[in-house]
């Protein structure tokens, strides 16, 4: 069974940034594509950010672009999330998983509360 393990999160003041990581195993990661999601209470899930296998190539919600960054380590089956500037409106759960068709099994998720 594939794992997805989320971790980072947390309560940060808005404009602050934190750095989110996935940890994956169970799958050949350096083959997939990867992205991360968000949720936010009573909403869709939706993607964030997606980066090629071997991370040349990478693409983002227009909510975001220009203040998160995508990217991993094969070597290490991780892939991190760094955002910067961050608002209100960037408070849901997120997860990782792969693109464009995600596994049906999710990672628990990784709370971020952007509040002052």
């Amino acid at each position: 069974q594939v794992q997805l393990v989320e971790s980072g999160g947390g309560l940060v003041q808005p404009g602050g940034s934190l750095r989110l990581s996935c940890a994956a195993s169970r799958f050949t990661f350096s083959s997939t594509v990867m992205s991360w999601y968000r949720q936010a209470p009573g909403k869709e899930r939706e993607l964030v950010a997606a980066i090629a296998s071997n991370g040349g190539k990478t693409n983002y919600a227009d909510s975001v672009k220009g203040r998160f960054t995508i990217s991993r380590d094969n070597a290490k089956n991780t892939v991190y999330l760094q955002m910067n500037s961050l608002k209100p409106e960037d408070t849901a759960v997120y997860y990782c998983n792969k693109w464009p068709i995600p596994f049906a099994s999710w990672g628990q998720g990784t709370q971020v509360t952007v509040s002052s």
